[in-house]
């Protein structure tokens, strides 16, 4: 089941957000749907985000040729403008629509708009590509950390579901498991949109992985009854100190993984890295719909009149984590000299 298909003149995108009672794809012919797609969640996942922008700027610069060569420029800078709005954490988004300009800003006077569209829906089905072989190689380097039979808890939703492959945390378990080396995998609902429940569950169980779903507050029972011996989550981006932006609810189970001596490892590519951020207190975290927390579908749970506070993502502090699994190998503490070598490794 793939996330994104390019179709050439489209782009078909898993809608997420029927799973996992219905499997359908919308077709997105204009860069808007793709923009609305990612506000919705129906696309998640920061690397799967930045391949589907990638994809939607294609579609958004084929747009603007139609206004003619003088008003080409002026209507992509809309195009990156809203899609850049779409979601303010996951860095990936910005780091694809980087790419996206940056060929934008070197070929637009050097050649004419349609070997400049061709160019561009290159560099889209670059990056799809790219993080295919980022997803395998990631995962190689997680499974390393797992030499021993071990039962793993994870958090959200790292899988198939939040890259173009097999996934970043999701990655990891899939290749230690057909390594013989993960026995079970507990996964957190999470709360509130429960993309544990719906979607990591939903994965493990078509890989026929052992799979425990539980509820978010039932993680540090876990842990106390000597049930989970490892976590690993994924990230949406990531600082020069090692902090670590996720899914609500992953900043609580790495201080209960703390309490509880178990490792905590982050997985993702180095497009999730934010270079230029030196500590998790800057990361803009998105905040919600009020309707995603009194709600559960369109079943009410709550007063429509309680106040709700929904930050879509918490950070963890550097300290919390054991190693941060990338496709270049594990980073260790101390982070700040890690990720600036792995920054100096990207420049090469």
């Amino acid at each position: 089941m793939q996330t994104m298909i390019w179709q050439g003149d489209y782009l078909e995108l898993l809608n997420q957000t029927k799973l996992p009672t219905a499997v359908e794809y919308i077709k997105c012919d204009n860069y808007q749907i793709v923009g609305e797609a990612i506000k919705k969640l129906e696309v998640r996942g920061a690397p799967a985000i930045g391949a589907a922008a990638a994809f939607g700027f294609v579609l958004g610069a084929r747009q603007s040729a139609k206004q003619g060569k003088d008003a080409f420029w002026d209507s992509l800078l809309v195009v990156d403008r809203e899609l850049r709005e779409t979601r303010p954490t996951a860095v990936n988004l910005f780091w694809a629509l980087d790419r996206m300009m940056n060929i934008t800003k070197n070929s637009f006077h050097k050649m004419n708009v349609e070997a400049l569209l061709n160019l561009l829906e290159k560099e889209a089905i670059d990056i799809f590509k790219e993080d295919k072989a980022i997803n395998i190689a990631l995962g190689k380097h997680g499974a390393t950390l797992f030499t021993e039979p071990t039962a793993v808890l994870t958090h959200c939703n790292a899988g198939a579901l939040a890259t173009v492959a097999m996934g970043t945390a999701l990655g990891v378990i899939r290749q230690a498991y057909a390594d013989g080396n993960i026995t079970r995998v507990f996964a957190d609902e999470t709360r509130p949109l429960l993309q544990g429940a719906r979607l990591t569950a939903f994965e493990l169980l078509q890989d026929q992985i052992p799979v425990t779903l539980i509820t978010d507050n039932m993680a540090g029972w876990v842990m106390k009854n000597k049930m989970v011996s490892a976590v690993v989550v994924g990230a949406d981006r990531i600082t020069a100190n090692g902090d670590v932006a996720n899914k609500i609810g992953t900043y609580s189970v790495a201080v209960l993984a703390k309490e509880h001596g178990i490792p905590f490892y982050v997985a993702a590519p180095s497009s999730t890295f934010d270079f230029t951020l030196k500590t998790g207190d800057e990361i803009p975290i998105e905040q919600r719909n009020k309707r995603e927390v009194t709600h559960i579908y369109d079943v009410q749970i709550a007063p429509l009149e309680v106040d709700v506070f929904n930050p879509a993502f918490d950070v963890t502090p550097h300290r919390f984590i054991n190693g941060i699994i990338t496709e270049h190998g594990v980073l260790r503490n101390d982070y700040t000299e890690s990720i600036q070598k792995l920054k100096e490794k990207l420049k090469r």
